[in-house]
């Protein structure tokens, strides 16, 4: 099965900054990978980026959330960066943050 994971403590505090309907609809979304499979979790749960990077795609009644990552050997989802969306397009900026953590990965 999968396993969803954090790249670092940075990555893992992004997550607990968020509103608790944002934190909820992640933690949701996180079982559903855990419980049933990347392979099954498809929009709106789910969304490719570009390259490797993928975002989990949160919405609440505060707002809109975003949390990029990549899949590593071993059937492992990694969360390198979440934030608030406040424009239609992800920024470009997001995008870089996380493809410069995902050199960070172990295989």
């Amino acid at each position: 099965m999968w396993k969803v994971e954090f790249i670092d403590d940075n990555a893992r505090e992004e997550v607990a900054c968020l509103a608790i309907d944002l934190r909820l609809k992640f933690a949701r979304i996180v079982d559903l990978i855990e419980n049933f499979g990347l392979e099954k979790i498809h929009e709106p749960y789910s969304k490719h980026i570009e390259g490797k990077i993928w975002e989990l795609r949160l919405i609440g009644k505060n707002g809109i959330a975003r949390s990029l990552y990549v899949t590593a050997s071993g059937k492992r989802v990694v969360v390198l960066r979440t934030f608030i969306k406040k424009t239609q397009k992800t920024p470009r900026s997001e995008i870089e943050n996380a493809l410069k953590r995902s050199k960070e990965i172990r295989q």
